[in-house]
C-alpha cells in the first residue's frame, strides 16, 4: 500500500487469489485475538530513538507532533527542516527512482550537509518492475558519497500475500545500498471481525531477512488508520486499532525488532478518507508512552 503523497490502493498484489486464505486465517487462534478497547499495556516495545509519523506534521514551518514523542519530521521542504525544533530531525521524501538525473541533484542539493535532515525516503513501496535497484543504488550512493552519515529508506512492497509474504526480487543492501527497509504488515482488517492478526508481522520479518535484510536494517510500520476507501488484500478494509490492539503491534514489533534506528507509524493524517491517529486520542496516548 501507498503510504506518503500516493494514490495506488493499498496492498492489491494478487487480490484475486488470497481472498479466501486471508478470510480462513482469521481462524488461527494463535495469532489472531479479539481485543478489548477497555484494557492495554503498552510495554515492552521497540525501543526505537526516532519515532515517524508522516502527513500533516506542520502548520506552516511549525512542527506539530513534538508533544507526542515523534522526534523524526516529514518535511516537505528546506524551510521546514530548518525550522525544526531541537532534538527533532527531518525525513525527506524524493519518490522518483530515476537514478541520479539532473530531477534528483535538484531535489537533493538543498538538503546536503543540513544537521537537521536525518535522511532521504527514496520510494515508497517501489516495484521492481517499474524501479530498478540500479536506479536506487545510484541515488543511495550519491546521497552516501555527497552527505556522509544520511541515511537512505524505502518501504519494501510485499511481491505476494500478507500471510504469505515475500520480498525476493525486491530491494535489499547487496542490489540497492539502501539503509534501512520499512515493513508493513497491518494485521487490524474488517474481514478479520473485533480482531488483528498479530503474526503476519512476525511472517513479514521472516521474509525480509530471507530476502537479505538484515535486522538492524529493519523499519516496524504500525497500523495506525482504518476505514477510507481503500482495500487490503482480503479484499475489505483495514480496521483503526483499538489501544489495547494497538498495544499488541507494538509488543509484537518490538519481540521481533527490539532496537530499530527509527519507527513509523502510518498515519498521522488521513490519505485516502480513513480514520487516522490524528483524530483518536485514545491512540495517541499509546504513542505518547511508546515514544517516550
Amino acid at each position: 500500500m501507498k503510504h506518503f503523497r500516493g494514490v495506488r490502493p493499498r496492498g492489491l498484489a494478487g487480490l484475486t487469489l488470497v481472498v479466501f486464505s486471508l478470510a480462513a486465517s482469521a481462524c488461527l487462534a494463535s495469532t489472531t485475538t479479539k481485543t478489548s478497547s477497555s484494557t492495554f499495556s503498552p510495554s515492552p516495545s521497540s525501543r526505537a530513538g526516532l519515532h515517524y509519523a508522516p502527513n500533516g506534521d506542520f502548520w506552516g514551518n511549525t512542527y506539530l507532533l513534538g508533544a507526542y514523542g515523534f522526534n523524526l519530521a516529514d518535511v516537505g521542504d528546506v524551510s521546514q527542516a530548518n525550522a525544526l525544533p531541537a532534538g527533532v530531525k527531518g525525513l525527506v521524501y524524493l519518490g522518483l527512482c530515476t537514478g541520479v538525473t539532473s530531477a534528483f541533484t535538484t531535489a537533493v542539493h538543498p538538503y546536503v550537509g543540513n544537521q537537521k535532515v536525518f535522511g532521504f525516503y527514496l520510494m515508497d513501496e517501489p516495484n521492481p518492475s517499474s524501479c530498478s535497484a540500479a536506479n536506487l543504488k545510484a541515488e543511495s550512493d550519491w546521497i552516501h558519497a555527497n552527505d556522509p552519515g544520511t541515511k537512505t529508506f524505502i518501504i519494501e512492497e510485499n511481491l505476494s500475500s500478507t500471510d504469505h509474504p515475500t520480498y525476493v526480487g525486491g530491494f535489499n543492501p547487496a542490489n540497492s545500498d539502501i539503509d534501512l527497509y520499512g515493513l508493513d504488515p497491518y494485521p487490524c482488517r474488517s474481514e478479520l471481525g473485533n480482531a488483528c492478526h498479530y503474526g503476519w508481522i512476525g511472517l513479514a520479518v521472516k521474509a525480509a531477512k530471507a530476502d537479505g535484510i538484515p535486522l538492524a536494517d529493519i523499519v516496524p510500520v504500525y497500523q495506525a488508520f482504518g476505514g477510507g476507501t481503500e482495500t487490503d488484500d482480503g479484499g475489505r478494509s483495514y480496521s483503526l486499532p483499538v489501544p489495547s490492539q494497538e498495544a499488541q503491534i507494538l509488543r509484537t514489533w518490538g519481540s521481533l525488532v527490539p532496537t530499530p534506528v527509527f519507527d513509523y507509524a502510518y498515519s498521522w493524517g488521513s490519505q485516502h478518507q480513513d480514520a487516522s491517529l490524528s483524530g483518536s486520542a485514545a491512540l495517541q496516548r499509546i504513542f505518547r508512552i511508546h515514544n517516550r
